[in-house]
């Protein structure tokens, strides 16, 4: 295939994941920018309480992103009845999964305040997070179907129902949040409310369109649903776990960044993740375009088309670096209105949120073709199942790297703020060299 035949190829499978992982970080961006209007400290403990909610799910979606490579390559060699042996094992590791962590939700205002997190913040977080956690299982399921349903080139159908998610979101939040439309006032409460009610309906709209399709009858994905499957389920444990660990240590990289820039202070905690939200819903164009890398990669991998391989991973590479270069300049030019969109500026603190969120987003600007380079990475290694060596890779670079000098900078050198989000610039930055060298030394040479 030509480069222009490759590019095309990738963005009819790319852009609904685009736009379904957009309609994805849309649910957060709705919470934050409600909490935002509703008040300075239900925002912090929304920003804190979502941190330590994705901090765990990252983790258990190890095993939905095994589905992709798995299912794309099994359906490449003709292999149906493998389809369904490694989606369903991997909805049953989810759902395991995800019993198995509420716990640590129910807990979560103990965890918090050992982290040394401010109590009013705490306070708020902990009620927020033992109603989020009961969505851990359903969230996790959607997931599961989402990479199975992408890798079988149905994205348009994952669109669709995220979107939908978004709308019933957006309703029940404002009026869960706020007290509208006959509705109790609940403010971070009823935002939780809202994200599980969601999650749950999310789960409910594939399992009906991946059950009843007649297209995709032909897998049987639920019959005997119950019955183990365990050499599927060793499988897909195996290439799942150090995937959820790789994204474990991404995700806990800007956990860790949010619980330090707490210490700095709450003004500054609400600033950091209305920049992060920012900033990821930039990378959620990379992270559509990351999973179309995967799924093309490994059904090259599949069939053994190592020219193919290479040719449709520097075309994944080349259009997120274009994406990249679009958002630095976004960033750079109109900080001041990309942080308005999130603020009642007529509330306490929003002047002063605002002037140090417009100093992070420059700080987001300087790591986004570092984050795009590496979620990128990890998609094509991902698509020859290679998962163990990034793991390790990510790892030295998020945690040896990134954090140390993250806390030095902000807390030993005095630069706060300031100080964190560089560390992570620097961490992200070695990631994406070691994680690029490597998948380009491993990519068998037609």
């Amino acid at each position: 295939m030509a480069y222009s035949s490759q590019a095309k190829a990738t963005l009819i499978l790319g852009l609904p994941l685009v736009g379904s992982h957009l309609a994805q970080i849309a649910l957060h961006v709705t919470d934050t920018v409600m909490m935002g209007w509703y008040g300075v400290v239900p925002l912090a403990a929304v920003v804190l309480g979502t941190s330590f909610f994705f901090i765990i799910w990252v983790l258990g979606a190890g095993f939905s992103k095994a589905v992709m490579p798995m299912v794309a390559g099994a359906l490449a060699r003709g292999d149906e009845t493998q389809v369904r042996r490694d989606t369903r094992m991997g909805l049953w590791l989810s759902i395991l999964y995800g019993v198995a962590t509420y716990p640590l939700f129910y807990w979560s205002g103990n965890l918090l305040s050992f982290l040394g997190q401010q109590p009013d913040v705490v306070e708020i977080a902990a009620e927020f997070l033992q109603i989020a956690g009961l969505g851990m299982v359903p969230a996790l399921c959607v997931a599961v179907l989402q990479s199975y349903l992408a890798a079988l080139g149905r994205t348009q159908a994952v669109l669709w129902v995220t979107l939908a998610a978004v709308g019933l979101n957006a309703m029940l939040a404002y009026a869960l949040i706020f007290g509208h439309w006959g509705a109790p006032e609940l403010g971070a409460t009823g935002a939780a409310i809202s994200s599980v009610t969601v999650q749950t309906a999310s789960y409910l709209l594939l399992w009906a369109y991946a059950a009843w399709l007649p297209a995709l009858r032909k897998f049987h994905l639920f019959q005997n649903f119950w019955r183990p499957d365990w050499a599927a389920f060793g499988q897909v444990q195996r290439l799942g776990w150090p995937i959820g660990l790789t994204s474990l240590a991404e995700g806990g990289l800007f956990a860790a960044s949010a619980l330090m820039m707490g210490w700095v202070g709450t003004h500054e905690l609400a600033a950091h993740g209305i920049a992060l939200e920012a900033a990821s819903i930039a990378f959620m164009i990379h992270m559509g375009l990351s999973s179309a890398g995967t799924i093309r990669v490994a059904r090259f991998h599949g069939t053994g088309e190592a020219q193919e391989l290479r040719r449709a991973a520097l075309v994944a590479i080349l259009l997120s670096t274009a994406v990249a270069v679009l958002v630095v300049t976004l960033f750079l030019s109109v900080p001041g209105l990309i942080i308005g969109i999130f603020l009642d500026e007529t509330k306490a603190g929003s002047a002063e949120i605002m002037r140090f969120g417009v100093q992070l987003l420059a700080f987001a600007a300087l790591f986004q073709l570092a984050d795009a380079m590496q979620v990128i990475a990890l998609g094509v290694l991902r698509g020859l199942q290679d998962t163990r060596v990034p793991m390790v890779l990510a790892a030295l670079s998020y945690w040896v790297i990134g954090i140390p000098i993250s806390y030095v900078l902000a807390f030993q050198m005095g630069m706060g703020g300031a100080g964190l989000w560089l560390g992570l610039v620097i961490g992200l930055t070695v990631a994406a060299g070691s994680l690029l060298a490597r998948f380009w030394l491993l990519a068998p040479k037609g």
